[in-house]
């Protein structure tokens, strides 16, 4: 196989595939359960009202910090691969990719604007995907929603990197508790062992204990103490090599 070069943050990283992708369509849960979406839009429509006057300040911020709109959308994979528009509460300059094309953001990246950070930080930018989810293109926990540009590189690069399209992606979720964000290749093939052991076992119990070690984060109780818990899959559960899904398929 040929080296393949993919932009990751400010560097090119050369990897080498190790297997082809699974066929197109792949998936570990054949359905949505109910469940879930009946209780994601009852919780995100509660969640937006009760959040409004925080997304309100925090869009005055932004205006106050720089120009354009306070509020941008992206392009993002959702189920099956489905295209939808999400919306975020804008932390970088406006069109800050214009001349460098999709990269990840960095913890210290130099695009971010006044209280960008901050905002960033607290995940309040990522409030107004409580809209996505009222309108059915994403859950309360999934994995990460990524964009179909650099999707399209992971998958011939990762394999059974589509698996992770088999449930919606979320605002929450296995692998953004336990991992930092995505800085390379490597970290972005470990974080899909902890969505495909997500989507294998998916639940009303775990999504509820995800919810909950979410919140108790946010209010500064540490992770390793609500995993601990609440018993959250870790890293000694899922970094282990074993078969831990009804595909018999694990990357």
């Amino acid at each position: 196989m040929l080296d393949t070069t993919v932009l990751v943050g400010s560097q090119d990283l050369v990897v080498t595939p190790v297997a082809q992708r699974p066929p197109t369509g792949s998936a570990i849960s054949g359905f949505l359960p109910r469940w879930k979406r009946v209780g994601d839009r009852i919780l995100a429509a509660f969640l937006l009202v009760a959040t409004a006057p925080v997304i309100a300040v925090a869009m005055v911020l932004v205006k106050v910090a720089s120009r354009g709109p306070a509020i941008y959308s992206q392009t993002r994979l959702g189920l099956n691969g489905r295209l939808f528009t999400m919306y975020k509460i804008r932390t970088m300059t406006h069109n800050c990719e214009a001349g460098s094309g999709p990269r990840w953001a960095t913890p210290d990246d130099p695009r971010q604007i006044r209280f960008g950070r901050l905002l960033r930080r607290t995940h309040l930018d990522e409030l107004p995907q409580l809209w996505n989810v009222l309108r059915g293109d994403m859950s309360l926990v999934g994995p990460r929603p990524e964009r179909p540009e650099i999707v399209a590189q992971f998958e011939s690069l990762i394999p059974w990197y589509s698996v992770r399209l088999t449930v919606p992606p979320g605002l929450t979720g296995l692998a953004q508790l336990n991992l930092p964000p995505d800085s390379s290749i490597d970290s972005v093939r470990r974080k899909l062992r902890y969505d495909v052991h997500y989507a294998a076992n998916l639940g009303v119990w775990l999504d509820l204990r995800l919810l909950l070690t979410t919140a108790t984060t946010l209010i500064g109780i540490p992770f390793a103490v609500s995993r601990v818990i609440l018993r959250i899959p870790g890293p000694d559960v899922i970094e282990v090599d074993r078969v831990d899904a009804p595909t018999g398929l694990y990357p």
